[in-house]
């Protein structure tokens, strides 16, 4: 089944509460952690996820566009974040980071940059809960999404179930009312929109509006 899990990137950061709060529908809220130094970004850190935690129930997917994954992300687990996505590129040991997640409580995802191939890491899909494929580069919201990013999905989502596994497959950066149809035709079932959700006059409505498209 479809999951749609708006970013909030685009959203008013000085009233995060405030924004979860108006996309009851989501299936839950992506919270994109950015340090400056894995990409030319800075967003929020632990402390903001810590005290979203206290103002939703919605499940907590947090993506980590930061360097140093394996020491930070178990912290994220930790603040009862139910998903946490960390960069193989900036991961020393994925499988280790993975299993440790995972007995946190946390699922456990590997995000992937558009120039990063898929290939080397088949062997570890068992180790993981969910792999993200960026159609965008990371750092910033609004650009335009990579259509040559769609072989990777079918890709993915064949080398999963070559291996007899349910994985979720997530796709984020561009992730609108045009493009998702495509994301979901190419394999994937878990979509990062944000400023598709955030900037429409109606955020709760086009999150059902996302799902309608690739569930009807």
């Amino acid at each position: 089944m479809a999951a749609i899990t708006p970013s909030i990137l685009n959203a008013d950061l000085a009233d995060l509460a405030g924004e979860v709060a108006r996309i009851p529908s989501a299936d839950g809220v992506h919270l994109d952690v950015m340090d400056n130094h894995f990409v030319p970004n800075m967003t929020f850190g632990l402390n903001t996820v810590e005290s979203l935690r206290k103002h939703t129930a919605l499940p907590m997917d947090v993506h980590l566009m930061i360097d140093a994954a394996d020491r930070w992300a178990p912290a994220y687990a930790e603040a009862g974040c139910e998903s946490v996505t960390f960069h193989v590129e900036a991961c020393e040991d994925p499988i280790r980071l993975a299993r440790q997640l995972r007995a946190l409580g946390a699922k456990a995802a590997m995000a992937l940059k558009p120039g990063t191939s898929i290939e080397p890491y088949a062997g570890m899909l068992r180790e993981l809960d969910m792999v993200l494929i960026m159609t965008v580069e990371p750092g910033f919201g609004g650009q335009r999404f990579l259509d040559e990013m769609l072989p990777k999905i079918a890709r993915t989502r064949q080398l999963a179930a070559q291996a007899g596994l349910e994985l979720a497959i997530q796709v984020d950066g561009g992730v609108s009312e045009a493009t998702i149809a495509r994301c979901a035709e190419a394999g994937a079932d878990t979509f990062v929109a944000g400023s598709a959700v955030f900037r429409s006059p109606e955020p709760d409505v086009m999150v059902r509006r996302l799902r309608a498209l690739v569930t009807s």
